[in-house]
């Protein structure tokens, strides 16, 4: 079980406490806890299965243990359960709605009788909230605008909890599998997933199957067959096993890995060449011409082997015709971070831990990006804060051989576009991120504007996550995006790939947009702690899937042409 998983479980103990009204320090407890276990390096299962001890860790205690250890031998935590059964079971729902805490479930269900999203939807639309405490009509807009948010959203997952519950499926086959492999959606690395798709073969089908069906963590099973078998996991999420011949194994890892506007295009490529493309093979009438490797299937269509993230349809087969398919970003490539946290702001761990983390994964430099004052919640800092953290930045430097600790902030972008700190103290920084954190719902002239704005202030190097989405949670900004481009092109400012699997932000379309209209991009981490330093990955897994190379991502240079290029253009 991996840490978010726990973490995430101890947050929804957390918030159900909340809502129930419970001693606010137990409630607390839980949410340390949570962050205890998320930003911890190592798997807490490793740690647990050698015997190591979970009470060592901060803010664990022995009954705290006990349950981090029920979550990873059971996948379940019967507390939670317990809490869940003494509340209606549409209320913990009301979590997932954006802007939606466990004080307003509270409030919605003791004072509306709202105990589920349809009724809350109801009494939304009845205009029976805005006469409860810090509720109006626009707060009653928004709860709608939430709920449709989220029933668009039904049934998809995010990237990380695919790729956890794939890795947890596919150690579990190993053993009884020849080859076995995650397809789909999923290794086309998309921000969110519907469902899983798992391709095997092996010499044992029967003993596959079997232990496929009985996974931990499995809550049905719809289908069961020697070639085909589902199960649907307790989160909701389904998986489905398909058993291959060797030799169709390369066709089926092409079909099933999709997209189906990708497959489309290629079985008309086919046809052209009077062959038919399925899962089993490539065929020219009953003669089979390829299906042992992708790589073989792509060959018989005269195409090089595309990867699997530019498989959308969206020019990928025309660039591999002509030769002309991007030398895509590896994260190997990838020299150091330009936003990362502290614990001057909301950060876990101090500049020198987050420098040596940097320095342990062969980064050249890091960018200390610590919050702005708008940001209270964060506990952002104002000048004179900031003034005193940048010496902090210098000498933790000092004490960093081999590693650039860059001085940097996140300042936060007000509504009206001015910037949340004075010029003479951002002058002082060699890494300025400028990001949205509140008023988001702006109307797109007005929010287009309040962006270009905050690029022309001339210490800007970084738009932070760009559109200011949270995946599944909340939308984007509503702004022109081509305009914000052109003017950080004109301002020499580069945008944000945020790496956050709940961002992605800037997501692969736009990315691209950008990089065609000549945009720079960085990807950043936004990390919290040095563990989440590792979340580089979803970053780099969105840059390949916006044909980003290399020479596009400013922080894939060497320290002294990143420092160049962050300076701004002479007029």
């Amino acid at each position: 079980m991996d840490n978010s998983r726990i973490a995430r479980l101890f947050n929804e103990v957390a918030d159900l406490l909340d809502i129930r009204g419970e001693n606010p320090f137990r409630v607390r407890s839980y949410r340390t806890a949570a962050r205890t276990v998320e930003d911890h390096s190592e798997d807490l299962a490793a740690v647990l299965r050698d015997g190591g001890d979970l009470t060592a860790l901060p803010g664990i205690g022995k009954d705290l243990a006990a349950k981090i250890a029920e979550i990873i031998e059971t996948g379940k935590l019967g507390f939670l359960d317990e809490l869940k059964a003494k509340l209606p079971p549409g209320l913990p729902e009301l979590l997932r709605l954006e802007g939606v805490g466990p004080k307003k479930v509270k409030l919605f269900f003791e004072e509306a009788g709202v105990d589920s999203i349809e009724n809350l939807d109801r009494a939304a639309r009845e205009g029976r909230l805005r006469g409860l405490d810090r509720m109006g009509e626009k707060s009653e807009a928004g709860i709608i605008r939430a709920i449709e948010n989220y029933r668009k959203h039904i049934g998809r997952f995010r990237l990380d909890d695919g790729l956890a519950a794939g890795a947890k499926i596919l150690d579990s086959l190993k053993p009884v599998a020849d080859r076995v492999v995650a397809a789909g959606s999923l290794r086309r690395r998309r921000e969110t997933i519907g469902d899983l798709d798992i391709l095997a073969v092996s010499s044992d089908p029967s003993a596959l199957t079997d232990r496929f069906v009985n996974l931990p963590g499995t809550a049905s099973v719809p289908a069961r067959g020697p070639t085909r078998s589902s199960i649907r996991l307790e989160g909701g999420l389904q998986v489905d096993l398909r058993v291959m011949e060797g030799d169709e194994f390369g066709s089926a890892l092409l079909y099933f890995t999709g997209s189906q506007a990708h497959n489309i295009a290629l079985r008309r490529r086919a046809r052209e060449m009077g062959l038919k493309v399925s899962e089993y093979g490539i065929f020219r009438g009953e003669e089979k011409v390829a299906g042992e490797t992708e790589e073989d299937c792509y060959r018989a269509l005269e195409l090089p082997w595309i990867p699997p993230e530019l498989r959308e349809n969206r020019g990928e087969i025309e660039a591999a015709e002509d030769g002309r398919l991007p030398r895509l970003i590896e994260l190997e490539a990838i020299r150091g971070d330009l936003q990362s946290h502290s614990t001057a702001s909301d950060g876990k761990e101090s500049i020198m831990e987050m420098g040596r983390a940097a320095g342990r994964r062969g980064y050249g430099y890091i960018a200390i990006t610590d919050h702005s004052r708008a940001v209270r919640v964060a506990g952002g800092l104002d000048e004179k804060q900031l003034a005193r953290h940048l010496e902090e930045i210098e000498r933790a430097g000092e004490k960093c051989p081999g590693v650039r600790i860059l001085k940097g902030v996140e300042v936060d972008i007000l509504a009206d576009g001015t910037l949340d700190l004075a010029d003479a103290i951002l002058r002082e920084c060699e890494v300025v991120v400028a990001s949205i954190h509140s008023s988001f719902r702006l109307p797109r002239k007005e929010m287009t504007r309040r962006i270009v704005r905050a690029l022309t202030n001339p210490h800007v190097n970084i738009l932070g996550h760009p559109t200011g989405r949270m995946l599944l949670r909340r939308e984007p900004c509503d702004f022109d995006f081509e305009e914000v481009v052109k003017a950080a092109v004109g301002e020499g400012v580069s945008l944000e790939i945020n790496g956050h699997p709940a961002r992605l932000d800037l997501n692969d379309v736009l990315a691209r947009r950008a990089r065609e209209l000549g945009a720079r991009l960085a990807v950043n981490t936004d990390a919290h702690s040095s563990a989440q330093l590792d979340l580089m990955t979803y970053g780099v897994f969105t840059a390949r899937r916006a044909w980003l190379e290399d020479r596009d991502v400013i922080n894939t240079l060497p320290l002294e042409e990143l420092l160049a290029a962050l300076n701004r253009p002479t007029r």
